[in-house]
């Protein structure tokens, strides 16, 4: 892996680690950056590795932040599920083709982005849904098989949190439990799969002095704009994320 560390791939992964800071104060969409720069210098499956042990560290940077601003409540309601399609996508890792899940995602996560942009102009309408077990079931099971065959489960979950109206600090908050928690639980699963070892761990601490720079900066802008601007700009990164997956831009 050191053999791809060239000056303008550390520039990029520097702006890629600092970009898992930004997201994790609480623009879940901007998160696609990571993904898309680690897998052109490590390629899809082995940026997996090299990236989760970096997400862990960004939540528990976001937890040090925002962490008590938290409801409990909703990380029990999405966790289960969203465990379960860890392990449903640690399964498929090894026969479903990459290139044409990601599509499918991609067009899930517009589809419930464009349901939120409704709700947003017409409070009523959908307004039972997001309450439903099936809904936070639907959206955890997706949130787990992406997060293992992509790692872009953080629209996902972005969107859970919108829909269900949780305010811009406890979303930031709740979110950064709920991922400490299913990253942590991906660690050795994406060990037994040979996708962390001791080079990408030290690729890993390299790195990871740019995940505070990265959440400073989204805090500095989180505490100055309000809920409707903060809902607005995460619905459009994971309108940006969704047209990136399914490969429009």
């Amino acid at each position: 892996m050191f053999e791809q560390l060239t000056p303008l791939n550390c520039v990029l992964l520097a702006l890629a680690t600092a970009g898992i800071g930004f997201s994790k104060s609480g623009f879940a969409g901007v998160s696609m950056l990571h993904v898309i720069i680690f897998a052109f210098v490590f390629g899809a499956k082995a940026s997996t590795g090299v990236l989760l042990p970096l997400l862990v560290i960004g939540d528990v940077c976001a937890i040090r932040f925002f962490g008590k601003q938290v409801q409990w409540k909703q990380v029990r309601r999405l966790l289960p599920p969203a465990l379960v399609g860890t392990v449903l996508g640690t399964l498929l890792m090894g026969w479903l083709d990459e290139a044409a899940f990601k599509p499918v995602v991609g067009l899930i996560i517009f589809s419930l982005t464009s349901i939120q942009v409704v709700r947003i102009w017409r409070p009523s309408a959908f307004d039972r849904v997001p309450h439903q077990a099936w809904f936070a079931w639907t959206l955890g099971l997706l949130a787990g098989i992406t997060t293992m065959l992509a790692n872009a489960a953080g629209p996902i979950v972005a969107l859970y949190f919108l829909a269900v109206a949780l305010p811009k600090l406890e979303l930031v908050g709740t979110s950064a439990w709920f991922f400490l928690v299913l990253n942590i639980c991906k660690l050795p699963l994406s060990y037994s799969l040979g996708l962390i070892g001791w080079e990408s761990l030290a690729i890993d601490v390299l790195f990871s002095p740019a995940i505070l720079l990265g959440i400073l900066s989204g805090k500095w802008l989180l505490n100055r704009m309000s809920q409707r601007l903060f809902d607005s700009l995460l619905l459009a990164f994971t309108a940006f994320a969704a047209l990136r997956l399914i490969g429009v831009i």
